[in-house]
């Protein structure tokens, strides 16, 4: 459902508060008594916000946070105004604006005589991330005290797995940091997207304190981020061979005698065809197209499957392994020789040392059915839940031309952000917890290092990295995210880092304004504007924010530094709470 954000059935005047007219009061009086609290911000934007969400979840919200008399939260039917094009591309195909060093102006400057030429310009500049100057950035990663990422997987092994009384989760924890300060400051946005893509496409629960724990930084630094925009049949293989991958889906025990078919049952499910092409319990020969282009997969298919990757395990010194170094092995001894029949190919018995799972790794990343999911999925994240079949089926045609292409992921994005669907669509995607609490931090452009604080307000949000358990992934559906509870934690993380109450973060929001910004009708629209890059879609609720600032004075009269102060940062945490600033 597309919506508003409501609309007032007034507009106080000039010196009028809800339509009641209060007197001027001076300012030594407004600043001893009227400082703000905490259930004023929630109330002053309360059941606007909750019109993102409609039905139920907004009933709960409007009984939760007391409504300003006279607000109505009407959801028209009528899609929201399209916003510029660099607004849509900052807010998804990068973490939002970080003013000053990635913002709407750096889209604006690119050479072009239109808003699109201008998109393409800066899409093919952030799809060459080795020519993006990142110094910042790397600084700040390398200065965060992070040791495990740069060891390699044998080093993570000994030091965190093989030494007693390691901290197994602490590459889980450098990782994760790395993530968050690369998201915020990274100009290579694109990149860490679709890094936060792939992890979530491949999820493994890392806190495991076993496998995927200790090599942690080895599966995002060699698996994800090397392959982010390369081939996914490459990307592919680098996960089934990931200590993390083969111990959380079980297929470091998976063997002739005793198999286990977790690995290749995800294989097919969600990472490559989708459950979409599953066609059940039936013979093999029953599915259509068989046995040249068989359309779908069968269960008979994943136990197949599961037989070829037998063998397929770590080097953890597990009876009768005589070394331990945790790396990936080939154990022929565990390996099922016999013939096997998979989407239609024979596998002959006795075949060469991992070509039976290699040979499953091609069939699956060169099936029209895996191009489809895999598009399908891209343009559900970058456009909308319901993505235009006709940009799906470029996406696909496109995955397929380019099977053996080392940069075949680049080329499918590229596709799907310089299509008129990526272009003209807006609302229809909302930020998650990660994505809005990253987008907030960007927009404010706030010195930030990770803090156990930090963590403590942030994973109340439902969305800590690396912590899905089942392997699908979190949901990038936007109802999924939209409910009252999910809401409320936006908007308080909103007021935890305007306020600066949180360890190692700060915004100094007023340093940030030029001179000559004093009367509350130009702060409010600075910062609308630095923070949304165009004006709010309801004037209503710009008057609502403007009231919130101005107090009992007119919105264009002179307000001295020590009242600005005193509203400045609830007044941009209400703009970090706005519908407007939820969609993507």
């Amino acid at each position: 459902m597309k919506v508003s954000l409501g609309t007032a059935p007034f507009s106080p005047k000039d010196g009028e508060t809800n339509g009641f007219r209060e007197r001027e009061r001076p300012m030594d009086e407004i600043n001893s008594s009227s400082t703000l609290d905490r259930r004023s911000a929630l109330k002053a934007f309360g059941l606007a916000s909750a019109a993102l969400l409609g039905g139920p979840a907004a009933d709960v919200l409007a009984k939760s946070i007391r409504p300003l008399e006279g607000l109505t939260t009407a959801l028209p039917q009528e899609p929201l105004p399209l916003p510029p094009l660099s607004v849509i591309a900052l807010s998804r195909m990068a973490y939002g604006t970080r003013p000053g060093s990635f913002d709407f102006g750096t889209f604006n400057a690119f050479a072009g005589s239109t808003a699109s030429e201008k998109l393409a310009a800066f899409v093919d500049w952030q799809l060459t991330p080795q020519t993006i100057d990142d110094t910042d950035c790397n600084n700040r990663v390398a200065a965060a005290n992070l040791p495990s990422l740069n060891k390699s997987l044998t080093q993570l092994w000994n030091d965190y797995k093989k030494t007693s009384g390691a901290d197994r989760v602490k590459p889980v924890k450098d990782v994760r940091s790395a993530a968050f300060i690369r998201a915020v400051y990274s100009r290579r946005q694109l990149f860490e997207v679709m890094v936060n893509f792939w992890h979530n496409h491949f999820n493994i629960y890392a806190w495991d304190y076993a496998y995927a724990g200790p090599t942690w930084a080895h599966y995002d630094r060699d698996v994800i981020r090397t392959n982010a925009l390369g081939n996914f049949r490459q990307l592919l293989e680098a996960v089934a061979t990931s200590p993390a991958m083969l111990f959380y889906l079980d297929n470091y025990i998976n063997n002739s005698g005793g198999p286990n078919e977790n690995w290749a049952r995800e294989l097919f499910e969600l990472h490559t065809l989708g459950a979409e092409n599953y066609l059940g319990v039936a013979p093999q020969n029953s599915v259509p197209g068989y046995p040249d282009a068989p359309i779908g997969y069968v269960d008979a298919d994943v136990y197949e499957a599961t037989r070829c990757f037998t063998g397929w395990r770590v080097n953890d010194g597990q009876w009768p392994l005589t070394t331990n170094t945790g790396e990936f092995m080939y154990y022929d001894t565990w390996h099922d020789r016999f013939q096997k029949t998979i989407l239609g190919r024979f596998f002959p018995a006795n075949g060469a040392a991992m070509a039976d799972g290699r040979t499953v790794l091609d069939l699956l990343a060169t099936h029209p059915g895996t191009a489809r999911f895999i598009s399908h999925k891209l343009c559900r994240h970058f456009i909308s839940d319901s993505p235009p079949e006709e940009v799906v089926d470029a996406a696909s045609s496109e995955f397929l031309a380019h099977t053996g292409s080392a940069d075949q992921i680049k080329r499918v994005i590229r596709v799907i952000l310089l299509s008129e669907a990526f272009q003209t669509t807006w609302g229809e995607k909302i930020r998650r917890p990660f994505e809005v609490t990253v987008a907030m931090l960007r927009a404010t452009n706030a010195e930030f290092s990770p803090s156990d604080d930090f963590y403590w307000n942030y994973d109340d949000m439902n969305q800590t990295l690396f912590e899905h358990r089942p392997p699908n992934g979190y949901s990038d559906i936007k109802e999924d995210w939209t409910n009252s509870t999910s809401m409320l934690k936006r908007w308080q993380i909103a007021l935890s880092l305007t306020e600066n109450s949180i360890d190692l973060t700060t915004m100094n929001l007023g340093a940030q304004m030029p001179a000559g910004y004093n009367t509350a009708n130009t702060i409010v629209d600075y910062w609308i504007t630095r923070i949304l890059g165009r004006s709010m879609f309801s004037s209503a609720q710009r008057t609502r924010v403007v009231d919130f600032m101005r107090g009992p004075y007119s919105s264009s009269a002179v307000l001295n530094n020590t009242f600005i102060a005193d509203r400045l940062q609830r007044m941009v945490a209400l703009l970090l709470m706005a519908a407007d600033f939820q969609y993507r």
